[in-house]
């Protein structure tokens, strides 16, 4: 832990390296505490607090475990660090959650009162599009505006205009974006299908989607089950991707994907959630 650290740059170059952290700040303290309101801190995924200070060990392993279980499912905590008799007042136990407030012991001799508010910093979920058809293209430009880091990867040859993306790569060899959420999208549309499939399928992701026909994925899923690729790694392929809107054009199209992806990524994180 590094007190000296100022907390809040520290904060803008996490996020501007799009690193997960967790920000914990002390809201309200009661009787004697060894941090004040308005204290923060910076917590790393390890436990590890990198910056600032919000008290002595009273308040650490509840601080600490709300800030992994908020890194874990992107959700935020409000913790009310409490001396066993007034918890009993309360009538609720070290543990316990009411009305969106986590319950937790303090078993130093001050016996004071600290509320502390854990906010996960995550980055940006991943969108990575292999190709450079339209509906490529148009996936680019749609998933800018609703928080994506928006990765393409084709053949620049292929490319009539620059996307604007957070990464362009040339080719289907890339290193995969170091996010916690990952969805990806297979827009080749008969350029290399096969080997931006075989991209896609080499690392993990939540959502892997085909744009085109059940039918032509079916006889790509053969060529790469010959090729020792594993079948449930392959059959995580979404084909055709996209919600079934009724979709024709490629913005129609993208939009569907997009809707698609939305589905899983909201559905993630509401499974997560206690």
């Amino acid at each position: 832990m590094n007190a000296h650290v100022d907390v809040l740059d520290l904060v803008t170059r996490l996020k501007a390296a799009e690193e997960p952290f967790a920000l914990a700040t002390v809201v309200r303290t009661v009787s004697v505490t060894a941090a004040k309101a308005g204290a923060k801190a910076v917590i790393r995924p390890d436990g590890r607090i990198e910056a600032g200070w919000i008290g002595g060990g009273c308040a650490h392993g509840a601080t600490l475990k709300a800030a992994r279980e908020a890194l874990a499912d992107g959700q935020s905590r409000l913790i009310s660090i409490q001396p066993e008799d007034l918890l009993a007042e309360l009538g609720v136990k070290p543990g316990d959650d009411r009305d969106g407030i986590k319950f937790a012991k303090n078993m130093c001799p001050s016996q004071g009162t600290m509320d502390i508010f854990v906010e996960p910093m995550l980055p940006r979920p991943a969108l990575v599009i292999l190709g450079a058809s339209p509906v490529a293209l148009a996936l680019a430009e749609q998933a800018k505006p609703l928080g994506f880091h928006v990765m393409l990867a084709a053949p620049f040859g292929d490319l009539l205009t620059a996307p604007e993306v957070d990464r362009l790569v040339d080719g289907f060899a890339f290193d995969v974006p170091q996010t916690v959420h990952r969805f990806i999208v297979i827009s080749t549309q008969g350029k290399g299908d096969e080997a931006a499939l075989r991209a896609a399928l080499a690392f993990e992701a939540d959502y892997r989607g085909f744009v085109g026909s059940r039918r032509k994925m079916v006889s790509l899923r053969e060529k790469l089950l010959i090729e020792g690729i594993d079948e449930t790694v392959v059959d995580s392929v979404k084909a055709p991707a996209g919600l079934d809107l009724g979709a024709i054009t490629p913005e129609e199209i993208a939009l569907s994907i997009l809707s698609e992806i939305t589905v899983a990524r909201r559905h993630g994180q509401r499974a997560q959630t206690p």
